[in-house]
């Protein structure tokens, strides 16, 4: 399955009379990162406009949901969540072979690391409080004024999202990964029980599903909704805070063994204060099963970005091979993670 490529004239034919000011050729160049929806940047008469679709193919049920990623961040248009404008959901396959939708393109900076190499210690600090202000906004979101209280269903969010991506790991495994299953098992054993916080959540918040000014440090867009929901917030946090526990370097992209004093980087503990007195809060309980989860899940879905990639409809089949050898190294952080949750 081609995921590289774009019919650039049945995109421009649907988009004629439904993309205003939108009369002409495009032309499509494919963003290298990320494997999940493959999304191209396309240049036109009328501007620059990113689209995002399904893989083509067989897939897992209810993954790359485009449309609920155009929903929530049409209706987080105007409000302290930075998004990009939401323009047109496609949702007939027969366009393009699969659904789509096209937003503004957002110019300014994406950081693949949360080093952020080249940049003053000082704007690494600015930078970093702004990734709060906006996670802790998101989470104070009023999922009732802003259309959103169905977009997701009721009830205990870890025991619904552990019962689903452990049936979305079992569906796509390769191999058997014996620290998974214990991960699995310690999970569902020893799951909180449900506090009732129930918020708009992204679901894969960190630095590199962010765009910042091009010369400043504040926030313009938070991308890659595919996993978002209502549920619990303290998974979002936890979700930052597993991607800093992770090997430095373009492979792990996280921030272990780094002098983050040196950087002017907070710590994990100085990370979710911030948080807590952004929203109020006077602290987060059980917050190593929150990191243990979020372990467990990106494992899950890296499993996921491995099947694809055997069954040949991968976004980067090289990077998602790569990514594959993972699995195991998620698994066992996330049971670290477990013996530091009392």
């Amino acid at each position: 399955m081609d995921t590289q490529t774009l019919d650039t004239d049945a995109v421009a034919l649907y988009l004629r009379g439904r993309l205003p000011g939108f009369d002409g050729p495009i032309s499509a160049t494919k963003f290298t990162g990320g494997q999940s929806n493959p999304t191209f940047l396309l240049k036109t008469g009328a501007g620059h406009y990113v689209l995002r679709r399904k893989p083509p193919g067989q897939l897992l049920k209810s993954a790359h949901a485009v449309d609920r990623e155009f929903r929530v961040q049409k209706a987080l248009a105007g409000s302290e969540v930075p998004v990009a404008k939401m323009h047109v959901l496609c949702e007939d396959p027969s366009v393009i072979g699969s659904d789509f939708y096209v937003m503004d393109h957002v110019r300014g900076r994406n950081f693949n690391e949360p080093t952020m190499e080249g940049l003053s210690n000082q704007d690494r600090t600015a930078l970093i409080a702004d990734m709060n202000r906006v996670l802790a906004a998101l989470h104070d979101v009023d999922i009732d004024a802003v259309g959103l209280s169905d977009y997701g269903p009721p009830g205990h969010y870890l025991e619904r999202q552990i019962g689903r991506w452990t049936k979305q790991y079992r569906a796509s495994e390769t191999q058997d990964i014996p620290a998974m299953n214990r991960l699995i098992a310690r999970l569902e054993a020893d799951m909180p029980d449900d506090d009732g916080q129930r918020t708009l959540v992204h679901g894969d918040f960190r630095i590199d599903n962010m765009i910042f000014e091009e010369t400043g440090t504040r926030c313009l867009a938070v991308l890659d909704w595919e996993l978002s929901t209502i549920g619990h917030p303290y998974a979002d946090l936890a979700s930052v805070i597993m991607q800093w526990q992770l090997p430095a370097g373009p492979e792990g992209r996280g921030l272990m063994g780094v002098d983050r004093a040196a950087l002017g980087l907070p710590t994990d503990a100085a990370f979710v204060a911030e948080y807590c007195q952004r929203r109020g809060l006077d602290k987060v309980d059980r917050f190593g099963f929150f990191v243990a989860f979020c372990f467990f899940r990106m494992g899950a879905i890296i499993q996921g970005v491995l099947k694809r990639a055997l069954d040949g409809n991968a976004s980067n089949p090289k990077r998602a091979m790569q990514l594959g050898a993972f699995v195991p190294v998620f698994a066992e952080n996330g049971l670290k993670a477990l013996e530091v949750d009392k």
